[in-house]
C-alpha cells in the first residue's frame, strides 16, 4: 500500500465516521491522555438539568423502537410473565407500586465516594445525570438496589455473594454507562465501587467491563440516547459513539471501532492477526501459511513512515521505543501487503 493511499484512508474513515459534537477532540491521544481530553469535553453539561427532567427524557431516550407507546426497561427479559421481568412497558406506567417503573441509577447512589445523597425531582448535579439513569420495573430496580455488577450469564439476577448481573442483553449498556461516569466523575466514580473483578493492567478499569463493552456491540436503541441528550443536557456518552475508545484508553479486549480511528478495515488482512494490541513493548505478527510476511513498516496517523526493517514471524517486532499513539503497521513480501492499526501505550 503506497504511503499516500494509507495516508487517505486515514483521513477519510476519521473525518467522516466521527460525529462532530467531536470535532475539538483530539482521538489521536492514548491511555489518559485521551481519558482526560473525553472528561474535559463531556463535563461542559447542563448545570440546571434536574431529576424531574429525567422522567420526561426517558420517554425519547428510551423509547422501544418497536413500540414508540413504551420504554424498555434495564434488566427486563421477558414480557409475558411476572411484570417484574418486563422488558417493556407504556411510557405512562410510571410510579413506584406494583407495575409500574421508576428511574434506576445505574451506577448506585450510594456507591459512589461521597454518596449521591439523596434525591427529589429538584436535583442536580451528578444524581441527576441522565446517562447514568434508566427506566426500570421498580420491583426489579428493588431486587437490584445497590449490588455490585458481577460477571454472569443468561437473564439478569443475583450471582455470586450479593452480586447482580445486568443480563445478556444490558451488560453492554452497563458497561458503556460505567465507563461514562468514571471518565466524568474520575475517582468519585470509580468502577470499583460499583462492581466486582480484576483491574486492566494497572488502570482503575474493569477487566469484566471492556469485556462486556466488545461483547455486547451498541444496538439501536443505545444509539438514540446520545443525540436528544447533547441537546438536552449537553454532552454525549463517548462509549456508545464508539467502544473502541475503551480499548484505547484502558486496553483489553478489542471493542467495536464505530470511527475507523486507524482508518484500516477490520477485515483487511483476515489472515494476520497481531498481539498484543495494544502494547507498551513487544508486537508479535501471526500468519497462517497463504501469507508470510517479509518486511514491515510503522506509520503514524498522519501517514509518517516511522521505521521499516525485515521480519520473521517468530521474532517480536520492538516497538518499546515509540511514543503512546495509534499506529499503522504494514507487513508484506513481494506478492502481498496489508495493514493493521497498532496502539501503543
Amino acid at each position: 500500500m503506497k504511503k499516500t493511499t494509507l495516508l487517505l484512508l486515514l483521513i477519510s474513515f476519521v473525518a467522516f465516521s466521527q460525529q462532530p459534537y467531536y470535532n475539538d477532540v483530539d482521538i489521536t491521544l492514548t491511555g489518559q491522555d485521551l481519558y482526560f481530553e473525553l472528561q474535559s469535553k463531556i463535563d461542559n453539561a447542563s448545570s440546571s438539568f434536574n431529576y424531574g427532567d429525567v422522567r420526561d427524557t426517558m420517554k425519547i431516550t428510551d423509547e422501544d423502537p418497536n413500540n414508540t407507546n413504551n420504554v424498555l426497561l434495564i434488566y427486563g427479559y421477558d414480557d409475558t410473565g411476572s411484570c417484574t421481568t418486563d422488558r417493556s412497558r407504556d411510557k405512562d406506567d410510571f410510579g413506584g407500586t406494583s407495575c409500574e417503573y421508576n428511574r434506576e441509577h445505574v451506577f448506585a447512589r450510594s456507591n459512589a465516594n461521597p454518596t449521591m445523597g439523596s434525591v427529589n425531582n429538584g436535583s442536580t448535579g451528578i444524581a441527576a445525570d441522565p446517562h447514568n439513569l434508566r427506566p426500570s420495573d421498580q420491583q426489579m430496580n428493588n431486587n437490584k438496589g445497590n449490588k455490585s455488577f458481577a460477571a454472569g450469564s443468561g437473564t439478569a439476577g443475583d450471582v455470586g455473594s450479593g452480586n447482580w448481573y445486568p443480563g445478556d442483553e444490558w451488560k453492554g449498556d452497563v458497561a458503556r454507562m460505567l465507563m461514562y461516569m468514571y471518565t466524568r466523575y474520575g475517582d468519585r466514580c470509580l468502577p470499583s465501587l460499583n462492581a466486582v473483578g480484576a483491574t486492566q493492567g494497572s488502570t482503575d478499569m474493569l477487566q469484566i467491563l471492556l469485556q462486556w463493552n466488545a461483547e455486547d456491540q451498541v444496538n439501536d436503541y443505545e444509539d438514540q440516547r446520545n443525540p436528544y441528550l447533547e441537546t438536552a443536557y449537553g454532552n454525549r456518552n463517548p462509549f456508545i459513539d464508539n467502544p473502541y475508545l475503551a480499548t484505547i484508553i484502558w486496553g483489553g479486549p478489542i471493542a467495536e471501532d464505530r470511527w475507523g480511528i486507524a482508518g484500516v478495515a477490520e477485515n483487511e488482512l483476515a489472515s494476520v492477526s497481531i498481539y498484543p494490541n495494544p502494547t507498551s513493548e513487544k508486537v508479535w505478527i501471526e500468519t497462517t501459511s497463504e501469507f508470510i510476511p517479509e518486511t514491515y513498516s510503522i506509520y503514524d496517523i498522519s501517514g509518517r513512515l516511522i521505521i521499516e526493517d525485515n521480519i520473521t514471524t517468530s521474532e517480536a517486532i520492538d516497538v518499546s521505543n515509540l511514543n503512546s499513539g495509534i499506529y499503522v503497521i504494514e507487513v508484506a513480501n513481494s506478492e502481498k501487503k496489508g495493514t493493521q492499526k497498532l496502539i501503543v501505550q
